[in-house]
């Protein structure tokens, strides 16, 4: 009996040595084994999930309930150290006009009385084309313009997209007739919408939109984006320099 209960004594020993030993990581970030982690580690909330059918099981009371809900007004996304980017990326300065509240569903944003497209006219596009990032730059401009664009304004930019030719939607111009635009007036155009054209703010970020501005300006002047053998660019490559024309 005496060597029974020792056995199942150092059975226990070593059995409960090993379990200790066996939760023991060399990773400091780790917390080791756990035991029980949904008491104390509660599953992240995952944005566009159908939360309608989770682990095989359908749930229909909530199969349309929505899941990535707007952020709190005024808070900013995280996009890392490089402060180039970050200023990019920062929220927008300009307003939309209070009619777009009802011509383009805009509710729930800050809006203004006064005219900000006519004075986006000045504003200069940050995202600088370079001699180093332009082919890079009209790769994954065609890319967005593809996937966002081209079924309205062409492939050509020339406002013959697959829904203006089937009929769906009239009245989109051709980018060479508005080459007089601002860098500003067309981040403003694609950020708020312009006539018929809705807001691309949730769609596209900043970053993306003015890429979008450089790629559309090729359409406008086929030199657009040429450098000479010291960087800079070409004299034929400009746009003209006339904001004035809406």
């Amino acid at each position: 009996m005496n060597m029974k209960f020792k056995a199942l004594t150092g059975l226990a020993i070593v059995s409960v040595s090993a379990l200790i030993l066996g939760s023991c990581t060399a990773n400091a970030d780790s917390p080791g084994l756990e035991y029980m982690p949904d008491m104390y580690r509660s599953p992240a909330i995952e944005p566009y999930v159908d939360y309608g059918e989770i682990r095989g099981r359908i749930n229909e009371d909530v199969k349309l309930q929505q899941s990535a809900l707007t952020p709190p007004a005024g808070t900013v996304p995280y996009f890392g150290k490089d402060s180039e980017t970050v200023s990019l990326m920062l929220p927008y300065f300009r307003k939309a006009n209070i009619a777009f509240r009802e011509t383009h569903g805009l509710y729930g944003v800050d809006l203004t009385t006064s005219d900000e497209y006519t004075a986006a006219a000045a504003d200069l596009n940050p995202y600088k084309l370079t001699a180093d990032n332009a082919e890079g730059m009209f790769k994954k401009g065609k890319e967005l313009y593809t996937a966002m664009c081209q079924h309205c304004h062409g492939e050509k930019g020339d406002g013959n997209g697959p829904m203006v030719v089937s009929g769906a939607y009239a009245g989109v111009p051709n980018y060479k007739d508005r080459s007089a635009l601002g860098d500003g007036q067309m981040f403003y155009s694609i950020y708020y919408g312009k006539g018929a054209m809705g807001s691309h703010a949730s769609q596209l970020t900043k970053k993306e939109i003015w890429t979008l501005v450089h790629y559309v300006r090729k359409f406008q002047n086929a030199d657009y984006g040429k450098f000479d053998a010291s960087g800079a660019m070409t004299a034929t490559a400009a746009v003209p320099a006339d904001t004035t024309k809406n």
